[in-house]
């Protein structure tokens, strides 16, 4: 089966990926290429990025919490379009631990048997970056790297000195992008904004990618990505017939969700319906409610002002509706979420305050499930990550959790998880695909319409 493809690495992270890889989307779109996205990590907003350009929804590729079989049959999968464009996480190099390349850019380039672009950041040198260049393409013994593009050229004099550099070592440059303060895309303190968060950004990502692209050779990174060899079948998945509703909370606060997570509650039997916390005063005809994550911290005063949502959530949880939450979800299910000096009423399912630390909480977990979830089996263990920097103050010494963490912090005591009636909240982001809570969510929620 033959999938042009291409990875974009960095050498390190901050070097320009996303902007980049927009840029190259856009390039292939306008030599009349679709293009399908993917995103190496656990990363939710990056992805919102390449959507927008490509049209195509983008999917992560995670071997840590995906392991390397899933991460090949879901590339393969939804490798549909004329080129996918992959782009990396961190440097190349930096894995899950930080002493193996294990669930890095290399190990996904290395699954998929890609082409890799490295993206380098030449602000700061000249002669050097070749050989930073010739470091990362002989660190491994198959490295991958074919070709580099040049980041943030201060003049015409700097780009002669770092090509006649780079021809010593014979990788081809594929682009030389100048440095343009203006061509920044805006970041908080988790990253990059997401694009739905705010509807100006889906103008100007276009926009920066449109301007970008003009500096990067798209027909030779289109021969870089035909030149992979074919990749094996892969037989499509088929959804069960529908059996049960979920409504999925989805706006400006909440957006963190997996393509492929809501893919498997549909193929599982499960219709999905979306609304808002923030302007809905209604949640669709449901039999179970799945909060993801986001910023719920950001858009705290209008969540606040939704009363008749925050009555209508609490309600249905007292009721047994059976609700997932994850990270923004589980902050939005506290008593409050205190950000910026203002202290801002949320659901109050869980005795808990929501406060923002200084501190970023980011780790990959691995959880032993116990008898509290309501949704999973107990002794399995699960893996995922986590991604924050609040933490929850003021909680009862009774509170039930569903998840030990032999790796992660988690929300108290390397404990995740909360559990009230029906409800299972925690900070640590899953992702469905093998994952037993799926399914039993699912099940619950057919239980629940049964009633």
């Amino acid at each position: 089966m033959k999938i042009p493809r291409i990875v974009l690495a960095g050498a390190t992270s901050g070097v320009g990926k996303t902007s980049i890889a927009t840029a190259i989307i856009h390039g292939l779109k306008e030599k009349g290429y679709s293009v399908q996205p993917f995103k190496v990590g656990p990363d939710f907003i990056d992805p919102s990025y390449l959507s927008t350009v490509s049209g195509n929804i983008a999917r992560n590729l995670d071997v840590w919490m995906m392991g390397k079989n899933r991460v090949l049959k879901n590339f393969v999968q939804n490798s549909r379009q004329d080129i996918s464009v992959i782009e990396g996480v961190m440097g190349y190099y930096d894995g899950f631990s930080g002493r193996s390349s294990f669930a890095s850019t290399y190990d996904v380039a290395t699954i998929t048997k890609s082409s890799v672009i490295l993206v380098l950041d030449a602000s700061k040198a000249a002669r050097s970056i070749a050989a930073t260049a010739l470091g990362f393409k002989n660190f491994e013994k198959n490295s991958r790297i074919c070709g580099v593009i040049l980041n943030k050229i201060g003049s015409k004099k700097h780009e002669i000195l770092c090509r006649d550099a780079l021809k010593k070592i014979g990788l081809p440059i594929l682009g030389v992008i100048p440095r343009n303060n203006d061509l920044n895309l805006e970041s908080r303190h988790l990253g990059l904004i997401p694009v739905r968060e705010k509807q100006s950004l889906d103008k100007k990502v276009k926009s920066i990618a449109k301007s970008l692209s003009g500096f990067i050779e798209i027909e030779k990174i289109v021969k870089l990505a035909k030149i992979g060899p074919g990749m094996p079948r892969v037989a499509n998945r088929k959804d069960k017939k529908i059996q049960t509703k979920i409504a999925v909370a989805l706006d400006e606060s909440f957006n963190f969700y997996y393509q492929d997570n809501l893919d498997s509650l549909r193929r599982l039997g499960a219709e999905i319906i979306f609304f808002s916390p923030i302007s809905d005063k209604k949640i669709p005809p449901c039999d179970g409610i799945y909060i993801g994550g986001g910023f719920p911290e950001v858009k705290a005063n209008l969540l606040q002002k939704n009363e008749t949502m925050k009555r209508l959530v609490k309600k249905y949880a007292q009721d047994g509706l059976p609700i997932y939450a994850e990270c923004g979800g589980l902050m939005y299910l506290t008593k409050s979420i205190k950000y910026q000096s203002g202290n801002f009423k949320m659901v109050g399912l869980f005795d808990a305050v929501t406060i923002m630390e200084k501190k970023l909480k980011l780790n990959y977990t691995n959880a032993k499930i116990g008898l509290s979830s309501p949704f999973s089996l107990p002794s399995k263990t699960i893996k995922g990550h986590e991604f924050h920097y609040s933490e929850l103050d003021l909680l009862p010494k009774d509170s039930r959790f569903a998840y030990d963490m032999s790796i992660g912090i988690g929300i108290k005591d390397k404990k995740d998880g909360l559990t009230i009636h029906n409800t299972l909240a925690s900070y640590m982001h899953v992702h469905f695909d093998g994952s037993p809570i799926a399914a039993n969510f699912v099940k619950s929620c057919i239980s629940y319409s049964k009633k």
